[in-house]
């Protein structure tokens, strides 16, 4: 049994096809298959349910594939301590963060780290908290930027700043005549909101539970596949949306929106970094969360403003 081989059932068992397993782990199909074939006649079990158009993983499959996951986690680890009597911050570290975090923090924190640490470049990734939460617990990932609540078994979560909500409104929209927007009203207008899946949602709907209502009657909402596509069809005209405030600052500036300030008790997420225990680099995840407090994300700018 070697490293090798256990990571060709973990593809597998991925990907659920030779072909797209064999590529990912740039070997022939031939040679994947053969491989696997040979530690199953070791383990004298059948990992893999084969037909003609699909591969599935049986039940003691599934027990010995999670396994292996950790026999893979645990070898990088062997692999990162001994960086740790040298340099921890001459390696790539890898770091994901969710839809509605990346595309604003990734600008603000590749900068600020390679200032801090010009010899350690940075994977990023954007996902969702489902899939960054297994490529953390996988080892794919060093690092995830995440909204609070997060919990994961041998994870460490801090908490990194605390951020505030804003509405997004079409420049001839009646509430753009007010101060601040009243949260418990967002059922009364057209709203926009993200699919499915993106825990930003779940925040907004929190904030006003009666949107649950509008959503189950197909009235008033219509759903967005991210942030930027929805700040398109506000500025359109299609209806009004809440926005994280990182999404409205300073960027794409337009006089067709104008971003308005919620009334207290003001709607927020509680943005953090979770990394995992046994992860041996403290002072490239000391980087990262300095490099993080340096840009304008944990200091966000005042909301009572105009245009976005």
């Amino acid at each position: 049994m070697t490293l090798t081989e256990l990571r060709y059932i973990v593809t597998l068992a991925k990907e659920q096809h030779f072909g797209h397993a064999a590529e990912k782990c740039f070997v022939s199909q031939p040679t994947l298959s053969i491989a696997v074939k040979k530690l199953e006649e070791e383990l004298g079990v059948a990992l893999f349910e084969r037909s003609k158009n699909s591969v599935k993983v049986t039940d003691v499959g599934k027990i010995v594939i999670e396994q292996a996951h950790k026999v893979l986690q645990q070898a990088e680890t062997i692999k990162d301590l001994a960086q740790v009597g040298k340099d921890q911050l001459r390696t790539p570290l890898r770091v994901g963060a969710i839809y509605t975090i990346g595309p604003y923090l990734f600008p603000h924190l590749v900068p600020e780290v390679q200032e801090l640490a010009p010899h350690m470049p940075l994977y990023i990734e954007e996902n969702f908290t489902a899939r960054l939460r297994e490529k953390l617990r996988n080892g794919e990932l060093d690092a995830i930027i995440i909204a609070l609540p997060f919990e994961e078994t041998d994870v460490v979560v801090r908490t990194l700043y605390q951020e505030p909500f804003v509405m997004l409104l079409p420049k001839q929209h009646p509430w753009c005549e007010q101060k601040m927007i009243d949260a418990t009203n967002l059922s009364s207008t057209e709203l926009l909101l993200l699919g499915e899946g993106h825990c930003f949602r779940d925040q907004v709907l929190e904030s006003c539970p009666t949107l649950q209502q509008a959503i189950q009657h197909q009235s008033g909402v219509t759903e967005g596949s991210s942030l930027e596509t929805i700040r398109m069809m506000v500025a359109s005209g299609l209806g009004s949306s809440v926005l994280p405030m990182s999404a409205t600052n300073g960027y794409y500036q337009s006089e067709l929106v104008v971003t308005k300030p919620f009334k207290s008790p003001q709607p927020t997420r509680t943005v953090a970094v979770a990394w995992r225990a046994s992860f041996p680099r403290s002072k490239a995840i000391d980087v990262l969360v300095d490099a993080i407090g340096r840009s304008q994300m944990s200091n966000p700018l005042s909301t009572d403003k105009g245009a976005a």
